[in-house]
């Protein structure tokens, strides 16, 4: 038997590493900080959370050495998507504290909502990806070209279903902005 041989099945197939320990510890932290973006009622605080969560989904994509996909995260998302939410929140004057408008009674519909839409996201990209492996060792890790074209041709489905989140998070930026009736 080799030393290569041996070192293989010494370590095992389900033996943790640093990093995978790690991306574990980081991936609860980043879920921690999305589950208080959405159930904190102080609309500052709530950004201020979004900003944890992208960021942690950026130190995932740094530990699965995604360096590219890493800083995009961190200039897109945190860098203009946060500061666009934070500036809609300035200029519709919304309240620093709690915001009692922020609570509108309907969580039980909007649960329904969020759990039927995450069900149907989950299975069509499943469903999308059940047959596609995705050869990595033909290219160099981490450039933009490589990024480039898997992102394009294989991750389209997922790429769209982020858009569609934005877009639900821009509906609902509209939603939070709208004044109530008695005040006008």
């Amino acid at each position: 038997m080799t030393l290569a041989a041996t070192a293989q099945q010494t370590q095992g197939f389900l033996s943790t590493s640093g990093v995978e320990i790690t991306f574990v510890l980081v991936g609860l932290v980043t879920l921690g900080a999305a589950l208080v973006t959405v159930t904190t009622r102080q609309l500052v605080h709530a950004a201020l959370w979004l900003v944890v969560a992208l960021g942690g989904l950026a130190v995932e994509y740094l530990l699965l050495t995604a360096e590219f996909i890493a800083w995009v995260q961190v200039l897109i998302y945190v860098g203009s998507v946060v500061v666009l939410l934070l500036f809609g929140l300035m200029l519709t004057k919304a309240p620093i504290g709690r915001s009692p408008d922020a609570d509108s009674g309907n969580r039980p519909v909007a649960l329904a909502v969020a759990l039927t839409a995450a069900v149907a996201l989950v299975w069509v990209v499943v469903d999308a990806f059940r047959t596609t492996w995705i050869d990595l060792d033909g290219a160099v890790q981490g450039s933009t070209e490589v990024t480039g074209a898997v992102l394009f041709r294989h991750w389209v489905l997922p790429f769209e279903a982020l858009s569609v989140l934005l877009l639900a998070a821009l509906v609902g930026a509209i939603v939070l902005s709208r004044k109530k009736e008695q005040e006008r």
